[in-house]
């Protein structure tokens, strides 16, 4: 009877190990659809932390995201909002857009449909696309712009200015001052 078991017990753990030896298919991509293409990675209400030597300049948050290896972008849809901070760590501009693009390289932003930024001393600029760089912390775009201070209202075709919206610079421009 012992041996009786010694045997089955035998035969079921070659059945278990030639089970597992059985060949993995590979999963497939639909005809037609060139996986280099697709997305490397994806991720829903995510947050990107743009750094430099320990500092950190922007954080970035997104309903959703899309991390593509060729060319390295990562695409953000379902609305964003960046968070700048000027060299002592303090918040000095908010961004909001309905979509963009962070260049994985180079973490240059470009950020489009109803995008609206928002200055520490209220400051506001709204335009349809902008683009920050990374490296230079500048803002700029060549689309209409609409800018409202306590000082002044602005608006023109092109735009220059730090991220903080201190010192801007608008290129075909039209506007008033706002009495004090």
């Amino acid at each position: 009877m012992a041996r009786w078991i010694r045997m089955a017990g035998i035969g079921l753990l070659l059945a278990i190990a030639s089970y597992g030896c059985e060949d993995k298919i590979k999963p497939s991509v639909l005809p037609g659809i060139d996986s280099s293409t697709l997305p490397q990675q994806e991720s829903w209400n995510s947050k990107i932390v743009v750094s430099d030597s320990g500092r950190v300049k922007a954080v970035i948050y997104a309903g959703y995201l899309m991390t593509f290896q060729s060319p390295a972008e990562t695409h953000m849809r379902e609305g964003i909002i960046v968070h700048f901070y000027d060299d002592a760590g303090v918040e000095s501009s908010v961004l909001t857009a309905n979509e963009g693009i962070v260049n994985d390289i180079t973490k240059n932003l470009e950020a489009s449909g109803n995008v609206l930024v928002v200055s520490s001393d209220s400051t506001e600029l709204r335009t349809e696309k902008l683009y920050w760089d990374n490296r230079k912390q500048l803002i700029h775009t060549p689309e209409f712009v609409r800018i409202n201070s306590t000082k002044e209202r602005l608006q023109g075709f092109g735009f220059e200015s730090d991220q903080h919206l201190r010192s801007y610079r608008i290129f075909r421009v039209s506007g008033e001052t706002v009495p004090q």
